[in-house]
């Protein structure tokens, strides 16, 4: 399995337990509120890092994985609310917000690497 195939299939797990917090969210107006945001930005990262892999160029590549990170970064907030709001305990979000955390620390490596990519291009084609 490459590198790219075990993110995604990382964030495709991912996915699958945001899809489960939701399905045992309570029913108030509130908690599904909250479900509906963490449902639309917890799973579009699986697919946004999937269009990803399959840019058009370094610029389509990057543009792409920061939309996975701001997905991520606003699920982590709407985890965070739905603790600090009692919809669901620390112990039950704490291995998912650690996932989160983990994957956007990937995702940002993967960014900052390609941009470095294109920096050190850059340089040298206007060393010649």
């Amino acid at each position: 399995m490459s590198k790219g195939d075990d993110i995604e299939e990382r964030l495709v797990n991912f996915a699958v337990r945001i899809i489960t917090v939701c399905t045992n969210l309570p029913k108030t107006p509130e908690a599904k509120h909250i479900g509906g945001q963490i449902l639309r930005s917890g799973t579009s990262p699986a697919a946004n890092y999937a269009e990803a892999r399959s840019a058009e160029s370094d610029n389509d590549f990057v543009h792409k994985l920061k939309i996975c990170l701001k997905e991520l970064n606003e699920t982590r907030v709407w985890l965070k609310i739905t603790h600090k709001s009692e919809i669901f305990t620390e112990a039950k979000l704490k291995n998912l917000l650690q996932e989160n955390e983990e994957l956007c620390r990937i995702i940002g490596a993967s960014i900052k690497t390609v941009l470095a990519k294109e920096e050190k291009t850059d340089l040298n084609n206007t060393t010649e």
